[in-house]
């Protein structure tokens, strides 16, 4: 195979310099960041960043420029640092109050499905939650932003909880999803209309709504916000407004967003994240800047660039994204991240159930038009998808990798990413998928699938269990056509309910990731410790009790690969004695 890839030259090949993570010289570039960051006054890069200024840019720049002439070439003492910080910052999370949504009511429909005391219980509690992670945001952002990194959006959110105080682009789908479940259909509209005006006011969504993300995105799943939410109200005048929004979306991703890869001669155009922007992360400074330290100036750049493109995947940061010698790729480590050079099966199923979704909309509004432009796009991806990521031998899908020109054979939760988006163009490949599954060594883990097999030290590995990865899986398992793999889906939300409730119980808390070793231990690992709220846990927890809370039992046994043997063995006793 060869690749021929696009929108991937460094500056260093386009004879321009890139661009910072934003314009602003306090909260995304400058002498001031880099000091205050270097010098770590506080345990989380994030939290210096998420601070208000107390005077206007100019004031607390020239204040900062008079400082640092009284030592020219040498660094702020740290204790002064540390005093102009104090006087012309104010502690982060001022920008939100706290926010009870109005639609929040006790006792919503999805509870009476639930059989178990415990879970019913739990499950109540969980919506209780929403409560605490409400926000809504202070007029003094909008009418004062430049004194803020949040950016405005008009209406309040549920936030993920922890440090991450503002709206985060994917976590919000499974929050929606959440809310759905509880019948706040208000709420999530108000968040799905943040997304559309952050699309109106950069022409993408970025990762959150704070400044240093402002050229970055996440794995884009607005399109099927608005869709669940068109499902449970077919309010067809919203489902009008909003689709110029995910058309605008949609053109944002192939525009800057593509990559071609020549396959037997064939050009197959598919996607990859790929921030092209200079400097360290303003919210993780030190962390990039300490990593890149001994690096050649170019490499460093390059590095930067693909740090950035790494937490626009979501998975910030994990082994699938890292590139080694050819002799010894097990050595690799985040220095060796090449997420750009990564064409993944996750981000073009996404892209696909976009392209389907786009089509129904337009078919739905009564223009058959441009439906049929969404329908032959989403067909020539599942070619493409075919063809590149498709592996007929193992079964299963794999990142393609344009530095080796060859696919990732290692096992992801996002190999079968197609089957939660129906990206596949027969059934058959359910069917291998399926196999692959059961044969990958992914089901011999009590409390969840692993993110990875690779025990990397960071968050997207071994031993952690994500919870958005864990509901892609169940749901693709439980689309297909066959008990047995109906049966598994129903296993594994029982395994990943029995994680959360153990957790839940132990520490009356929910966590952002769990370890798929140990029953009711948050995950750990990467950049910060593991957050307690948490929006996206919450929403998928939610999902499961309302899909399956007939069923669900808070004191299961956990299910191993000897367990699933089991099950297919019982099952087909029933089928023959049905027969």
């Amino acid at each position: 195979m060869k690749a021929i890839c696009l929108v991937f030259c460094f500056f260093f090949v386009q004879g321009h310099e890139l661009p910072p993570p934003c314009e602003s010289e306090i909260y995304c570039t400058g002498e001031l960041l880099r000091q205050v960051q270097m010098a770590k006054l506080f345990t989380d890069n994030k939290h210096f960043v998420d601070m208000r200024l107390l005077s206007p840019p100019d004031e607390v720049l020239a204040a900062f420029h008079q400082l640092a002439s009284e030592a020219p070439g040498q660094a702020v003492p740290r204790d002064k640092l540390q005093e102009f910080v104090k006087r012309f910052f104010d502690e982060p999370g001022k920008e939100l109050q706290p926010w009870t949504p109005p639609d929040w009511h006790d006792k919503p429909s999805f509870l009476s499905k639930i059989k178990d005391p415990n879970l019913y219980t739990w499950a109540d509690e969980l919506h209780l939650l929403w409560k605490s992670l409400g926000r809504t945001v202070s007029k003094d952002v909008k009418s004062h932003s430049e004194q803020y990194s949040y950016i405005y959006t008009p209406n309040p959110v549920i936030v993920p909880g922890g440090r991450f105080r503002e709206l985060y682009y994917w976590d919000t789908f499974w929050v929606i999803d959440g809310l759905l479940v509880c019948d706040m259909k208000d709420t999530a509209r108000g968040m799905i209309e943040n997304f559309i005006y952050l699309i109106d006011k950069y022409g993408f969504v970025p990762n959150g709504n704070r400044i240093y993300y402002e050229r970055r995105s996440q794995p884009p799943f607005l399109t099927a916000m608005v869709r669940d939410y068109y499902q449970a109200t077919k309010d067809e005048q919203f489902l009008r407004k909003a689709l110029p929004a995910l058309e605008k979306e949609y053109n944002f991703w192939m525009t800057n967003r593509s990559v071609v890869v020549a396959v037997n001669g064939t050009n197959y155009t598919l996607n990859h994240y790929n921030v092209q922007v200079d400097g360290p992360r303003p919210e993780a400074y030190s962390v990039d800047a300490e990593l890149a330290e001994l690096l050649p100036e170019e490499e460093k750049i390059r590095l930067y660039t693909e740090l950035k493109a790494g937490a626009e995947s979501g998975w910030d940061y994990s082994s699938r994204w890292f590139v080694g010698e050819e002799d010894s790729p097990s050595a690799a480590s985040l220095k060796d991240t090449h997420t750009s050079a990564i064409v993944p099966t996750d981000l073009n199923s996404f892209l696909c159930l976009n392209e389907f979704t786009l089509a129904f909309f337009h078919r739905e509004l009564g223009n058959h038009a441009a439906a049929k432009v969404y329908e032959e796009a989403h067909q020539l991806r599942q070619a493409a998808v075919e063809a590149v990521l498709w592996d007929p031998d193992k079964g299963a899908w794999f990142d393609y990798n344009t530095l080796t020109n060859s696919r990732n054979a290692a096992f992801y939760p996002s190999n079968l990413a197609p089957l939660w988006a129906h990206c596949f163009r027969n059934s058959d490949m359910q069917l291998k998928a399926f196999n692959y599954l059961k044969d990958s060594g992914a089901l011999d883990y009590h409390y969840g699938v692993p993110t990875s097999f690779e025990n990397s030290g960071e968050q997207w590995d071994m031993p952690n269990g994500w919870p958005p990865l864990q509901h892609m899986l169940i749901q693709g398992l439980a689309d297909i056509p066959l008990e047995e793999s109906k049966e598994l889906a129903f296993q594994l939300a029982q395994k990943w309910i029995t994680t959360n409730w153990a957790a839940y119980t132990k520490y009356e808390a929910m966590f952002e990731k769990y370890d798929v070793n140990s029953g009711g231990k948050p995950g750990g690992g990467g950049e910060y410790d593991v957050q307690l709220g948490f929006g996206w846990t919450n929403g998928v927890a939610l999902r499961l009790l309302n899909q399956y809370g007939d069923r669900l039992e808070s004191a299961a046994a956990p299910l191993n690969a000897s367990s699933l043997i089991w099950v297919q063995f019982l099952l087909l006793l029933i089928l023959l004695i049905q027969g």
